[in-house]
């Protein structure tokens, strides 16, 4: 089961959440969710468990939890809303794409 894990320190690595979740079960996958452009962390990612009953138990263990300094947002991933703006090809500086003349 993934969760959901937000409000992290930007200083947060894939080892610190691993070891973190770890009290509460096998691990599967760490994911920490980085700016493409950048590479910095976006604060947030997420922590896939072993089952349903560890997730629920990292969940209720870890949400409010302080890692670094932070107060961490725990909670069952959701599937992704499509949000309806579409990810096409877009022109930089707005307008209708019709020549200025």
């Amino acid at each position: 089961m993934k969760i959901y894990v937000g409000n992290m320190p930007y200083s947060v690595t894939e080892e610190d959440l691993k070891q973190a979740f770890e009290a509460f079960g096998q691990v599967e996958s760490v994911t920490i969710i980085k700016d493409k452009m950048s590479g910095q962390s976006k604060g947030f990612g997420f922590v896939e468990m072993g089952s349903a009953d560890q997730a629920q138990a990292a969940i209720s263990g870890m949400n409010g939890k302080d890692l670094k300094g932070r107060k961490l947002n725990v909670n069952e991933a959701r599937p992704r809303q499509d949000d309806g703006r579409g990810g096409g090809m877009r022109r930089p500086g707005g307008g209708s794409g019709k020549p200025r003349y």
